[in-house]
């Protein structure tokens, strides 16, 4: 695979709105080691191997388990995420996935049980950015960092 062009170089100003999207959503005060779930998750089903190995790596300094990363794309059928996470990760597949799912009321519901309205629109903003960047990442092919020995 071979990278298509860096945004970054070519429209700094437009990359430099989303910057300040993410920047407003990580301090939003949603827990960091949610928004790297979230951020791996919505990276999984948009099959986006530079957003992934950003997110796990990220969530991995921030004490993340190697178990949970794992399971993560089958976390319903783990017993290793919270009640709050499950909400959020079902809350971002449904969003991610908006135009096959419509994101239904029974998914709101669940959501609303976990977090505060405020909440919920941070969370959404967090969905909508992660999904914004995979959109770039996966457009223009971005290469994730690669060890020379896993090279070979």
């Amino acid at each position: 695979m071979k990278a298509r062009l860096s945004p970054h170089k070519v429209a700094p100003e437009i990359m430099k709105a989303l910057g300040a999207l993410e920047a407003a959503v990580m301090a939003s005060g949603l827990e960091k080691s949610l928004i790297e779930l979230v951020k791996t998750r919505a990276s999984q089903i948009n099959g986006c191997a530079f957003c992934i190995h950003m997110h796990t790596r990220d969530a991995r300094a921030l004490g993340e388990t190697e178990e949970r990363l794992y399971v993560l794309s089958t976390w319903r059928e783990s017993p290793l995420y919270t009640d709050r996470e499950r909400a959020a990760l079902a809350w971002t597949e449904s969003v991610t996935l908006v135009s096959q799912t419509n994101v239904p009321d029974d998914v709101y519901e669940q959501l609303r049980g976990s977090f505060s309205d405020e909440e919920i629109v941070k969370l959404t903003m967090l969905v909508a950015t992660i999904n914004a960047w995979n959109r770039i990442a996966i457009s223009f092919r971005f290469i994730h960092p690669v060890k020379t020995a896993a090279v070979a």
